[in-house]
């Protein structure tokens, strides 16, 4: 097999000792998430939706369904997608929304079934080998002109464990590499949190557009 090929076993591992992760913290991370503003980045990917609301949204690593709840309470069609059972429950009790259990990296996601997809702090979680198998996934599930949102840690295109967690962090140009090769257009692109020095802007979020033949 060559060093470039994901390796299932490992992947597994992978994911399974991230999720366990937050499975063991699940309140903790509930109590220090709640009250974030993500206000910016929701109107990020709303601004950019085609047609009428309310819209069809699926929010990728919905966790304990903090943004569902918002999404839902604007008039929208939230659905979550979570790979903890913990968060799966703690996010249906919050939001009363729909919200599906899967893995990253084995995800069964309906055809052209949204307009918006929201991956806030999420997408960082899959390892490099895998993400453009799980960006395609995210292409396919929108709408002909859906849109993208995505907000990750940033770095310098470097992966790896921290605190028992994985993480791979992207810097512009090499996240617009992945997102481009996977059918995506560029749309805007900032960084956070606002109104600090660069450097101190830990945060990539940008906004793309399905890009059909």
């Amino acid at each position: 097999m060559p060093p470039s090929s994901p390796d299932p076993d490992e992947l597994a591992a992978i994911v399974a000792t991230t999720l366990d992760h937050y499975e063991q913290r699940a309140e903790d991370f509930w109590a220090g998430t709640r009250d974030h503003d993500v206000s910016q980045n929701m109107q990020a990917l709303l601004r950019h939706l085609r047609g009428a609301p309310p819209h069809d949204i699926l929010d990728f690593g919905c966790g304990p369904g903090r943004d569902l709840k918002a999404f839902a309470d604007l008039g929208h069609r939230p659905v979550g997608l979570e790979g903890s059972a913990k968060f799966v429950a703690m996010a249906r009790a919050h939001s009363g929304c729909e919200v599906w259990q899967q893995s990253f990296l084995a995800l069964d996601l309906p055809a052209a079934r949204f307009d918006g997809v929201f991956a806030n702090a999420s997408l960082f979680h899959v390892p490099g080998r895998a993400l453009d198998r799980v960006l395609r996934a995210l292409h396919a599930t929108l709408r002909p002109g859906g849109v993208l949102f995505s907000s990750n840690p940033r770095g310098e295109n470097q992966e790896g464990w921290s605190r028992g967690r994985y993480g791979a962090y992207h810097d512009l140009e090499g996240w617009r590499a992945h997102l481009q090769g996977a059918g995506f257009e560029e749309l805007e692109h900032y960084y956070r949190p606002a109104g600090l020095p660069r450097e101190q802007q830990s945060w990539l979020a940008s906004v793309w557009r399905r890009r059909d033949a």
